[in-house]
């Protein structure tokens, strides 16, 4: 099991990024809490590691937190998550706002997370309450400089995709973008706005 990489951040797009530990590329998908805060290209980064292994697929997902991969790992464990809504989950919200709104029982912001209905929700409530209580919010955290880096593509079209790929459908991830940028903005300040704006 592969649970920490340390090398260089040579591709990011959002929400996959290469980094190359001595020549080997490892992707991975991270969510938009760890995106914003990455280091340039060419910078060194410290990811802690997720490895899922299915009958056709192996992926590998990337935190800058130990405690964003510990609740991506607990929120999987409640009926009906995968990896894609734990994903979500992370980049609509910080651990403490999650955690917040799961012991305050507040099914109506967590079902405005894509892919989480009602019934969703109040199974989140139901089986991650008690966890929640005790959960650390410590640091945890591996710093790194926030930067935007550079993108392969312009930044609106990188939005796009990135929501797309949170699981927001095609024309609403364009108008979300399209609603939330301003002149200048990079894709990650472009996507940290339409989701404070979905999930408000």
């Amino acid at each position: 099991m592969i649970g920490r990489l340390k090398g260089t951040l040579v591709h990011k797009q959002p929400p996959w990024l290469i980094v190359d530990v001595h020549g080997v590329g490892y992707e991975l998908e991270a969510p938009m809490s760890t995106i914003y805060d990455l280091p340039e290209l060419g910078q060194e980064v410290i990811l802690f590691t997720h490895y899922a292994q299915k009958e056709d697929s192996v992926s590998l997902y990337g935190f800058l937190r130990e405690n964003e991969r510990r609740l991506f790992r607990e929120v999987q464990k409640v009926t009906g998550i995968g990896a894609k809504i734990a994903l979500a989950i992370l980049s609509g919200s910080s651990v403490a706002d999650f955690l917040r709104q799961v012991q305050a029982g507040d099914t109506a912001a967590l079902s405005r997370i894509p892919g989480i209905g009602k019934k969703t929700a109040e199974r989140i409530v139901l089986e991650l309450r008690d966890k929640a209580a005790e959960f650390p919010l410590g640091a945890g955290a591996v710093t790194a400089k926030s930067a935007a880096g550079a993108m392969a593509f312009d930044p609106m079209s990188e939005a796009v995709i990135a929501l797309q790929q949170l699981g927001y459908k095609p024309a609403e991830a364009s108008k979300m973008a399209r609603d939330a940028a301003d002149d200048g903005d990079s894709a990650e300040a472009i996507i940290r706005k339409a989701l404070k704006a979905a999930l408000r």
